[in-house]
């Protein structure tokens, strides 16, 4: 997929289906994802980080650069872009953001607002090591095949829920990162 593909499908009036996130009983804490496309011209990447190790929450974990929204952040798409430059080097000037799909509700009390943005390819990550133990690429059409994803479901107080993974080489991308990544497949491929 290339990125005048992928634009042609974003960039639409339907409203796609979305995965059911976590049913908060109060407004979750404002945080941000960047869902960075590196553009190679004849095919996009996805850019995900493995969280470090030694994080108390979610350590060795699959993720988008992101997190919370901070008071000096001026919208979502600040956020995301600050936090791309704080736990992987990315800078601001490199990406050209194009949108953000809805938010997504974690267990962990978070709204999620996912912004979508292309990354020019000559980015090498800077990695963080307090919040990042590796980055790496995955093809977008891996990742939007929604028959590489495989849905379990969990029960909690008597309801069911969807987890949500997606196999790559040795790694697992599941949860919230793959949720997202599956809303955003329903919403390039209705």
């Amino acid at each position: 997929m290339t990125k005048n593909e992928f634009l042609s499908q974003f960039h639409h009036l339907r409203q796609p289906h979305t995965e059911p996130d976590f049913p908060l009983r109060k407004t979750g804490r404002p945080a941000a994802v960047l869902i960075p496309l590196i553009d190679y011209g004849n095919s996009l990447q996805l850019l995900l980080t493995e969280r470090a190790h030694h994080l108390k929450h979610h350590p060795g974990q699959i993720s988008f650069p992101g997190g919370a929204v901070d008071e000096a952040d001026n919208s979502f798409f600040d956020a995301a872009l600050r936090e791309a430059e704080e736990e992987v080097g990315l800078p601001a000037t490199h990406v050209d953001v194009v949108g953000m799909l809805p938010r997504y509700r974690t267990i962990s009390g978070y709204e999620i607002a996912p912004v979508v943005g292309f990354v020019k390819p000559d980015f090498t990550p800077i990695i963080d090591k307090n919040e990042v133990e590796s980055a790496f690429e995955v093809p977008l059409a891996h990742v939007l095949d929604r028959k590489n994803h495989l849905v379990h479901t969990t029960h909690r107080d008597k309801k069911a829920f969807p987890i949500y993974f997606i196999p790559w080489k040795n790694r697992m991308i599941w949860g919230a990162t793959a949720a997202m990544l599956r809303n955003l497949s329903h919403h390039i491929h209705p």
